[in-house]
């Protein structure tokens, strides 16, 4: 079969997406350790990067450079919004010189803060918001204290709001500190509010809350109001969650 005017080496295309050098990228093929759309990939073989599906040892590997994965650090106040009709600060007065138009993957509320992802991938961002998919997400809040040992077990268990049952995959009291103590919780699902719904109905109202993590991704040590790209990675670790669930 003729090649298309928009294939490229192989080789070629895993040294743009930071796989490696293009000798290293050879080596990989040659070693049998490159897949493209379900089949071990030959050395001379040309691909389309926009359209191939490539996977070198098992993980999905984004050859198309116009993708971009973004993690930002939201500062409480902003809305989850692009940009704001009534002048509030917004998602895009922190993106700096982002070429690429990119949007938010779920949101946090104004008052919240923390993890968010941003992306122009529109087909991982649907999977990574719907609940089908299951992707956790882990928060740190601040509650009154103390906290009872008995309510980690209600919160697993299940609590039952005005829209229906939710519970928590996970639950720990990270520290206490006179009346105030710091716990985190991790769910799978989004509804609006949901964390801090729940935490109200169990006698806990959230006084701060922030996102530490959505499925592998981790804030980490990125400072509020920054963001950095995703490493290559951390974007085939979230098509793996994806895929996975």
């Amino acid at each position: 079969m003729p090649a298309q005017a928009n294939e490229e080496r192989l080789q070629k295309v895993l040294a743009a997406a930071g796989v490696g050098s293009r000798r290293a990228s050879e080596d990989l093929i040659a070693r049998g350790r490159v897949v493209v759309d379900g089949r071990v990939a030959r050395l001379g073989d040309k691909v389309d990067p926009v359209t191939a599906e490539i996977y070198v040892d098992g993980q999905r590997v984004v050859a198309d450079t116009r993708l971009v994965y973004m993690a930002m650090n939201k500062p409480r106040g902003v809305v989850s919004t692009m940009a704001d009709e009534r002048g509030r600060d917004a998602i895009s007065d922190y993106l700096g010189t982002v070429e690429q138009r990119v949007y938010h993957v779920g949101r946090l509320d104004a008052d919240s803060e923390g993890l968010l992802l941003l992306t122009n991938d529109g087909t991982l961002a649907h999977r990574l918001m719907h609940p089908s998919f299951g992707v956790p997400k882990t928060y740190l809040a601040e509650v009154p204290g103390p906290v009872p040992r008995a309510l980690g077990r209600r919160l697993l268990a299940g609590v039952e709001l005005e829209d229906g049952p939710a519970k928590a995959d996970a639950f720990k009291v990270v520290d206490t500190l006179g009346r105030t103590a710091q716990i985190e919780i991790t769910l799978h699902e989004g509804r609006k509010h949901i964390v801090r719904r729940l935490m109200e109905e169990v006698g806990h109202p959230v006084s701060r809350l922030v996102r530490t993590a959505i499925g592998p991704i981790k804030l980490g040590d990125l400072k509020v109001g920054r963001t950095r790209r995703l490493s290559n990675p951390e974007v085939a670790s979230l098509f793996r969650a994806v895929e996975d669930s």
